[in-house]
């Protein structure tokens, strides 16, 4: 099923404290291996989810401005946790703390992506969901996706500002129940 004739049906679904969704795609994204707990979480089956684009599970209330930074990260070579809005593919939603690596061969290369997602505490929900509103409404007030996403990423980057933080001091505070924006 493409994700775009998928409706939320504003029902949530919980991961277990002990449960980890792991994932891992290729270059471009597409899905190269899914456990059976991203794969319960995300109501698809197996053959559905291999070959697909990991957008397969994109919400449309996530700000596009946190995915660019996720990829520009991740593609720097560099590790990224965030706080993720997923939408399976049955309309039901879902939080997690995403933590995603390159992984490189023997000389270094980048050759695909491995995430871990685990449950968030709910106070980072309930920070993260205001703050991502926030961010889409700025990118929904523009047209065409670049400009979009443009807009989300300096807001997003003013907010950081504000708060005297890094993304990843800002996901931390979150992490940590202290609180940050």
């Amino acid at each position: 099923m493409h994700q775009s004739q998928v409706v939320p049906t504003g029902i949530r679904r919980h991961l277990e404290a002990d449960e980890i969704i792991v994932t891992k795609t290729d270059l471009k994204g597409h899905i190269t291996y899914a456990n059976d707990v991203f794969l319960r979480m995300s109501a698809v089956a197996e053959r559905d989810a291999l070959g697909k684009p990991h957008n397969l599970i994109r919400h449309p209330d996530m700000p596009r401005c946190v995915f660019k930074l996720l990829w520009d990260t991740i593609k720097s070579g560099n590790e990224i946790f965030a706080f993720v809005l997923n939408l399976a593919c049955d309309g039901a939603h879902y939080w997690v703390l995403a933590h995603v690596t390159p992984s490189v061969d023997t000389s270094g290369r980048i050759v695909a992506y491995h995430s871990n997602r685990r449950q968030p505490a709910e106070t980072a929900v309930t920070a993260m969901a205001g703050i991502y509103s926030v961010l889409k409404a700025e990118e929904d007030r523009h047209s065409s996706p670049v400009d979009a996403i443009a807009a989300g990423s300096a807001l997003l980057e003013r907010t950081l500002a504000e708060a005297g933080m890094t993304y990843d001091e800002f996901v931390w505070a979150q992490i940590s129940g202290r609180v940050a924006a």
